[in-house]
C-alpha cells in the first residue's frame, strides 16, 4: 500500500466522523476490506494518524469521557487541503499498473462536490484517451517486428483493459451529471444497515463534540 493512498484513506476518514478516536478510525477502515484490497495493515493506520498530526494536518485533542481519556482527532484546515489535493491526484492519475489510487479515490467521493467529482472523473476519461492512443501506436509498431511477438499479446491484454476503464469512467460521468449518486453538500440516498457501527461512531462524534464545547465554554 502506497503511503499516499494510506494517507488518503485515513485523512478521508477522520473528515467523515470527525471528531473521532483512533479505534473508531481502524475498525471502520478495515470494515471497508482495506486490510485485503489496499493492504493497510492497523499499525499502519495509527501511524498515519501520528504523522498527519505531526505534519499539522490533523489536530488531537485529549477528552475525558466515562472516567477514562480518550484522544480524538479532527481535520485542520491544511488537512483539508492536502485531502482534496490527494483525492484530486488519485482520481485523475492514469497508472495502468496501478489501480489502487483510482480505487481509494472513489471510496471518498462522497466527501466531495458533485462538480468537483465529475470534473476529475472527466479529466481521467481525457488521459485515458491520450493513454489508448499509445498503447495503439505501440501494438501497431510490434505488428511491424519492432518487438517480440509474444509482447502484441500483452499489449492487447492492456489495451482491453484500459478500453474497459474509458467505458466505465465515461459511463461513471453521465451518472455524475445527471444527478445519480450523491455528493457532498446532497440529502445521502442510501443508508448503512440499523447495526452498522457508523451510527455509533455518530453518536460518539456528538458526545465528543459537546464534551470538547464545554471545555471552551
Amino acid at each position: 500500500m502506497a503511503a499516499t493512498e494510506t494517507r488518503l484513506l485515513v485523512l478521508g476518514a477522520v473528515r467523515l466522523f470527525e471528531p473521532v478516536n483512533g479505534y473508531q478510525i481502524r475498525r471502520e477502515l478495515l470494515s471497508w476490506g482495506v486490510d485485503e484490497w489496499a493492504h493497510v495493515l492497523p499499525g499502519s493506520i495509527y501511524s498515519s494518524l501520528a504523522t498527519l498530526t505531526k505534519q499539522g494536518h490533523l489536530v488531537r485533542q485529549d477528552v475525558e469521557d466515562g472516567g477514562r481519556t480518550v484522544a480524538v482527532y479532527a481535520t485542520t484546515s491544511s488537512g483539508r487541503d492536502e485531502l482534496d489535493r490527494l483525492f484530486g491526484h488519485a482520481l485523475t492519475t492514469v497508472d495502468p499498473l496501478d489501480p489502487l489510487p483510482v480505487h481509494t479515490a472513489m471510496s471518498m467521493c462522497s466527501l466531495f462536490p458533485r462538480d468537483v467529482v465529475a470534473a476529475h472523473l472527466e479529466t481521467r476519461a481525457g488521459r485515458l484517451d491520450l493513454h489508448l492512443a499509445d498503447l495503439r501506436a505501440k501494438h501497431a509498431a510490434t505488428a511491424g517486428g519492432a518487438s517480440p511477438p509474444h509482447v502484441a499479446h500483452v499489449l492487447e491484454l492492456r489495451l482491453g483493459i484500459a478500453e474497459l476503464e474509458r467505458t466505465w469512467v465515461r459511463d461513471l460521468v453521465d451518472v455524475v451529471r445527471r444527478g445519480g449518486l450523491s455528493f457532498a453538500g446532497e440529502p445521502m440516498s442510501w443508508q448503512p444497515a440499523a447495526d452498522d457501527p457508523g451510527w455509533q461512531m455518530a453518536a460518539d462524534r456528538d458526545r465528543y463534540l459537546t464534551l470538547l464545547r464545554s471545555r471552551t465554554g
